[in-house]
């Protein structure tokens, strides 16, 4: 059992709206998990990981604080939802559309078969269904940003999604050092090499570690592969939405001899709108204003770091470290085992 969850006092705080303790709570275990990944062995974990690492920790030994939620939720929602926004700045359409034509098709390759892998593993583990979609859409897309991306849509708890980004973190966290070691030995050129990265691996910190080793070239052509599959995101998103909108409408209640409709209803993304538009801003506003815009977009990407590390703080301070024992082993098999696939097949086929 946990132990006893016992909500903190107020009495003892300045009047400040919950919120805002909320808020900087998770802003302190996201520095803290910062903090931890900048320590030898550690940083391969990345601040998101060590971030997700640290709230279950917090919630273990001093239980969960029930009196600044509102401040929580803010941090696990609305600040999701700005740090994927800004997210968006990381996809440069212009050298999208230039370079990447023929690996955003094999990136669908990539999208379609991770799907279909861990589904169908998870399926054949009886594994939890929930925590198996959104590892099945995080192994397909981009890691933790494609799950707390997806999750609004398929109305997934906070605790299901951190688990989710917490298991994608780990495999991330082994394969890309694991491609580091073996890339010396491995018949194929840069490019290729980071391609395969690109194509393979779950989050863009795991590619560019593991293609930089390889050179400059392995580390641009593993991050526009990479890009790539960012860019199926949005398609990815609307087709959840249109679909469990196809299948709230066909869901029907008998009421006497009549049939009522039961429509479920399901807000759009709207922060994936802009997402896009923060992609457009940075591919060709951005370069117009400012000639050498490579230090905005260096800072812009620490406050989304920063931003998603509250966020994933938020979210797993609604894990429970029994539930995560005992649910998370048969996905997390699942996923490993179709990221090994994954690796495989799309080395076999370059």
């Amino acid at each position: 059992m946990l132990a006893k969850i016992t909500p903190p006092t107020t009495a003892a705080l300045p009047a400040l709206p919950a919120r805002i303790y909320g808020v900087l709570l998770t802003l302190l275990l996201a520095l803290a998990g910062w903090g931890l990944s900048l320590l030898p062995g550690l940083e391969r974990l990345g601040p998101l990981a060590c971030a997700l690492l640290l709230a279950p920790a917090y919630r273990h030994r001093f239980g969960y604080p029930s009196a600044i939620t509102s401040g929580i939720r803010f941090s696990s929602a609305t600040l999701l939802r700005l740090a994927i926004i800004l997210f968006g700045l990381k996809l440069n359409i212009g050298d999208l559309l230039q370079q990447g034509l023929p690996l955003l098709a094999r990136s669908c390759g990539t999208v379609v078969f991770g799907l279909a892998a861990v589904m169908a593993l998870g399926r054949l583990f009886r594994a939890d269904r929930k925590l198996t979609m959104l590892l099945a859409i995080g192994t397909a897309i981009c890691g933790a940003a494609a799950i707390a991306a997806v999750s609004p849509l398929l109305k997934s708890k906070d605790e299901d999604t951190a688990i989710s980004a917490g298991l994608i973190a780990l495999i991330g966290t082994v394969f890309a050092p694991a491609y580091t070691l073996i890339q010396p030995w491995l018949p194929l050129n840069t490019a290729a090499y980071g391609i395969w990265s690109g194509l393979t691996l779950h989050e863009i910190a795991h590619v560019a570690m593991a293609a930089a080793p390889a050179g400059s070239d392995a580390l641009a052509d593993g991050l526009l592969t990479k890009l790539c599959r960012v860019a199926l995101l949005v398609p990815l998103c609307i087709g959840i939405l249109s679909l469990a909108k196809l299948r709230g409408r066909s869901k029907t209640t008998e009421a006497g001899n009549s049939r009522v409709n039961a429509v479920t209803k399901f807000p759009f993304p709207w922060f994936l709108l802009g997402f896009v538009a923060m992609s457009l801003f940075g591919s060709y506003v951005v370069p117009v204003i400012l000639p050498e815009p490579a230090m905005l977009l260096h800072g812009l990407s620490i406050v989304t770091t920063l931003l998603l590390g509250m966020a994933m703080a938020g979210l797993g301070l609604n894990v429970s470290l029994r539930d995560f024992r005992t649910r998370a082993l048969r996905p997390f098999t699942a996923m490993l085992i179709a990221s090994l696939l994954l690796s495989i097949l799309t080395y076999m086929s370059l």
